[in-house]
């Protein structure tokens, strides 16, 4: 079944949903109230299907018409040999022999027209038979279609009631939030007091097999391309990737349908492509680790041109400063390219600085070049992932199989460092392999063992 007909049939079911106002959530309690598609009379119809094509072949439609032509040919042969049996004038030498050649030749003539009269027989019985099924196919195919489209026109009800509470409900939640407190010299965005969600949660069309990866939006995209997502698996041994696949929408992207991929490159991993998952894409061009080096790659995805800059020579790449925790280490995540409501910086860690991060604006000129840096204390290897949001860094750490933490905080415009946040992202997944925050819609975009998932920030 296609992918476009498994979404209608998940469209079609209809669900329950009732709200409230907790705190500063609206809470959606799902329930399934109505019967299943009856996916068994589908699947039914199908092997039907496949039967009648099977057994109903063109080559078994000109069996008949061979058999008429063999018998046509046997039968001209027939009479050319009586006529020449008259003709003869032998004194009765040789007609003994051509009596019995005719006589054989009569036999073959009575084996094709029994041969031809059971063939007609068994196409008669499979035409009546292929008659039947057809009748039952088409009286299922309504009964179908007559359920598919009452459960549609019940969804479409719901999903009308659904919108006037959840609307009702977040008119009540803003009428009772505080003001955003502002802060000098940040985005007035007030300050990040926790992380709900997941919002969306999808496995990639890849499946399980490619458990790192990138996607989200282009922070800066140019005209007509606002509703655009992007996705890269690294599809050579979890680490390289040689091309960027784009979405027109949220919801192709979750259904992985009509894709648009450009390629860095056509070979897989080379010169300039990419190595490990922490990636952003901004003003249309993607910002990531060049391969085996310790630059910045900058790939155009119109003139598909790359850029590069270097870092500083001591930058930790190919595994020497990854983000980790006890139970294992992220591959090739050396370096940490983020974005935020100025643009996007990258994250990584020096043997100068002892391992620990270090924050670098990249200014997306073309080439980029590297702007203002900052030096953190926070070691690089204690954390799994980090982002920005109104020039603030955070990072977060692995608690356990269901809770990643945002722990620490670096703001690059008072130098302040904090290692008491404590805020809690509820994990779909074991393991968190990207993270990036996207000041167009202020979500958290992860990619979670093969999953993509989106969480809200909260700020006060």
């Amino acid at each position: 079944m296609s992918q476009a007909n498994i979404f209608i049939l998940m469209a079609a079911i209809p669900l329950i949903f009732s709200q409230s106002a907790r705190g500063k959530d609206c809470v959606c309690e799902l329930q399934n109230s109505d019967p299943a598609f009856p996916e068994n009379k589908l699947n039914n119809v199908e092997f039907t299907a496949t039967q009648c094509t099977e057994n109903i072949t063109s080559e078994k439609m000109t069996e008949i018409d061979r058999l008429v032509l063999g018998l046509q040919h046997r039968i001209r042969q027939l009479l050319e040999n009586v006529s020449m049996l008259e003709r003869e004038d032998n004194g009765n030498l040789y007609a003994a022999v051509s009596l019995r050649i005719i006589e054989l030749e009569l036999t073959e003539i009575q084996d094709l027209l029994d041969k031809l009269n059971r063939t007609t027989n068994n196409y008669q019985q499979l035409s009546v038979k292929a008659a039947t099924e057809l009748q039952d196919m088409e009286e299922t195919m309504s009964e179908l279609e007559n359920f598919d489209q009452t459960q549609v026109m019940v969804k479409q009800r719901e999903n009308q009631r659904i919108k006037r509470d959840l609307n009702r409900c977040k008119e009540d939640l803003n009428s009772t939030s505080p003001s955003p407190t502002l802060i000098s010299g940040h985005c007035g965005l007030g300050r990040m007091v926790n992380v709900s969600g997941p919002k969306t949660y999808s496995l990639t069309v890849y499946g399980t097999s490619y458990s790192f990866g990138a996607w989200g939006r282009d922070a800066n995209p140019g005209p007509g391309d606002e509703n655009k997502y992007w996705l890269v698996v690294l599809s050579s041994s979890n680490a390289y990737g040689h091309f960027i696949r784009q979405y027109n929408s949220l919801s192709t992207t979750i259904l992985g349908i009509v894709p648009t991929d450009t390629y860095i490159s056509s070979s897989n991993p080379t010169t300039n492509t990419i190595q490990g998952s922490n990636m952003v894409v901004y003003a249309n061009a993607l910002y990531y680790n060049c391969y085996n080096t310790y630059s910045v790659c900058q790939f155009n995805m119109t003139t598909r041109a790359v850029s590069t800059v270097a870092l500083p020579s001591d930058t930790g790449y190919n595994n020497k400063f990854p983000f980790a925790h006890l139970g294992t280490t992220y591959s090739y995540t050396d370096m940490d390219f983020t974005t935020d409501e100025s643009g996007v910086y990258v994250i990584y860690a020096t043997t100068s600085n002892f391992g620990n991060v270090i924050i670098t604006k990249v200014e997306t000129s073309n080439p980029p070049v590297l702007g203002q840096t900052w030096t953190t204390s926070l070691h690089k290897k204690t954390a799994t992932n980090t982002f920005m949001v109104c020039g603030v860094l955070y990072a977060t750490r692995y608690l356990d199989k269901e809770i990643e933490e945002i722990f620490y905080s670096y703001d690059t415009k008072t130098n302040e460092e904090r290692y008491d946040l404590k805020i809690n992202i509820k994990k779909m997944q074991t393991n968190i392999k990207y993270m990036n925050y996207d000041p167009r819609d202020h979500l958290l975009y992860v990619y979670s063992d093969a999953y993509i998932v989106t969480y809200e920030i909260m700020f006060t």
